[in-house]
C-alpha cells in the first residue's frame, strides 16, 4: 500500500519514519508538518517557562528541536556553509558539502546560528504561541523553493521531491504570516518578512555559486530563517 504523503513529509522532517522512500506529493505537506513541529517546542516552552529560568527554557527548546529533526537541518546548515562561503570553484563546492567531515565555516556557522536561537529563546520577549507559525513558515518557504529555483544536484536527497514542486505552495505563507500578525502584531510582521528576506538571500547566493538549491541548502534555509525570525521578535527598536 501507498504510504499517505503526509506521512512522507513526516519521515523526512521529523526522526518518525526515519529511513523511508520520499515522495513528491510530501512537500504539499511541508508547512503543516512544521506547523505540528512549532506546536510540540511551543508547549515545550511554555511548559519549561512554569517550572525553569529563560536560559534554561531556550535551551530545552533548541535541544528539543534537535531531537525531533534528528539535526537534520543543522547538518544542512554545516553543509551549505562549507560549500557556500569558502573561495573554490561550482564543482568543488558540490564536492565538499557532499562529504561527511565538517570544516571551519561549518563549525562556525553552527555555533552562531545555535546561539542565536538560544539566546532569542531565553529572552521574555517571545509568546510560545509564536512558534508555529514560525516553524510552519520556515517549511514553507523550503517547499516553494524548488518551484523556483533549478536543482544544483541531479540524483541528491532532494530529487524525489521535485516532481511535487508548485508554485501554488506559496499560499501557504498566507496563514503563517496572519497567525504571526496575530500573536505578537505588528512586530510578528516584521519577522515574517526578515525571516522571507533572509531565507531569499541565501538562496540567491546557493543560486549564483551552486546554479541553484540542493538538499542541504533547504535544510539551512529552514534554520536560517527560522533564526532570523526570532531574532527579529526579540528585537528592541
Amino acid at each position: 500500500m501507498k504510504r499517505p504523503a503526509v506521512m512522507g513529509a513526516v519521515a523526512f522532517l521529523t526522526v518518525v519514519g526515519r529511513g523511508q522512500a520520499p515522495q513528491a506529493r510530501a512537500l504539499w505537506w511541508f508547512p503543516l508538518v512544521g506547523a505540528g513541529l512549532g506546536g510540540v517546542l511551543a508547549a515545550i516552552h511554555w511548559g519549561a517557562g512554569e517550572l525553569w529560568p529563560l536560559l534554561v527554557v531556550g535551551l530545552l527548546v533548541v535541544a528539543a528541536d534537535l531531537v525531533i529533526t534528528g539535526g537534520l537541518h543543522l547538518d544542512g546548515l554545516a553543509d551549505s556553509a562549507d560549500g557556500l562561503l569558502p573561495h573554490m570553484d561550482r564543482d568543488r563546492r558540490l564536492a565538499v558539502m557532499s562529504r561527511p567531515d565538517v570544516g571551519a565555516f561549518a563549525v562556525a556557522s553552527v555555533v552562531v546560528v545555535l546561539g542565536a536561537r538560544w539566546a532569542a529563546l531565553s529572552v521574555d520577549g517571545i509568546d510560545s504561541l509564536a512558534l508555529i507559525p514560525i516553524w510552519a513558515s520556515s517549511r514553507t518557504v523550503a517547499a516553494v523553493i524548488p518551484a523556483f529555483v533549478p536543482y544544483a544536484r541531479p540524483g541528491g536527497l532532494a530529487d524525489p521531491f521535485l516532481g511535487g514542486a508548485r508554485r501554488w505552495l506559496v499560499l501557504w505563507l498566507a496563514p503563517a504570516v496572519a497567525g504571526l500578525v496575530l500573536i505578537e502584531g505588528v512586530s510578528g510582521a516584521v519577522a515574517a518578512g526578515v525571516a522571507v528576506a533572509a531565507s531569499a538571500g541565501l538562496v540567491a547566493l546557493a543560486w549564483r555559486r551552486l546554479g541553484g538549491f540542493t538538499g542541504d541548502v533547504l535544510g539551512a534555509v529552514i534554520l536560517i530563517a527560522e533564526t532570523a525570525a526570532l531574532l527579529a521578535l526579540v528585537a528592541d527598536p
